[in-house]
């Protein structure tokens, strides 16, 4: 009789284990099928381009606008301090005004205060698209080692001064 239950209590066990065994590897992680599928590709967000800092308290010389090189000794300049105040020469008169580097790498300049130099013709026409472009800036950028700034009325390059 006592053999009877302990093979019954045996049978109850060996029942119970394989019972275990098969809920165990329906569960989610468990088992044969779960081992072997391929790993899924983990998803990662695409990185968002590193923003550049605009360069301030760095002059700034225009070499060209709209791919025409500025001629003469006398070439455009401008700098924008940590005050965001930006001041520089037009090619004749000097200017003055507020510049604020925005996200996104845009810029935006204030209204210009200018001196009322008298110049020559073909120098104030060219002073003049200088600081049209330089005042309807939208968007700058910083290619090798020239600062590109561009508008409305064009593209303005410059080279660091030293």
């Amino acid at each position: 009789m006592k053999a009877m239950q302990v093979a019954l209590a045996a049978g109850a066990v060996a029942l119970l284990a394989s019972a275990t065994q098969a809920s165990a590897q329906n569960m989610l992680g468990y088992g044969q099928k779960n081992r072997d599928k391929a790993a899924q590709p983990q998803y990662i967000p695409p990185m968002k381009a590193q923003e550049k800092v605009f360069p301030l308290d760095s002059t700034w010389t225009a070499v060209s606008l709209n791919g025409k090189p500025f001629a003469g000794a006398d070439r455009p300049s401008f700098i924008i301090d940590k005050q965001y105040r930006a001041r520089g020469f037009g090619g004749c008169n000097t200017f003055a005004a507020t510049a604020f580097p925005l996200k996104e790498q845009h810029l935006a300049v204030g209204p210009l205060a200018l001196t009322k130099r008298s110049c020559d013709k073909a120098v104030g026409a060219s002073e003049m698209q200088f600081l049209t472009a330089l005042r309807t800036s939208g968007q700058w950028d910083l290619v090798g080692s020239q600062l590109v700034i561009k508008s409305q009325a064009g593209e303005l390059r410059f080279d660091r001064a030293l």
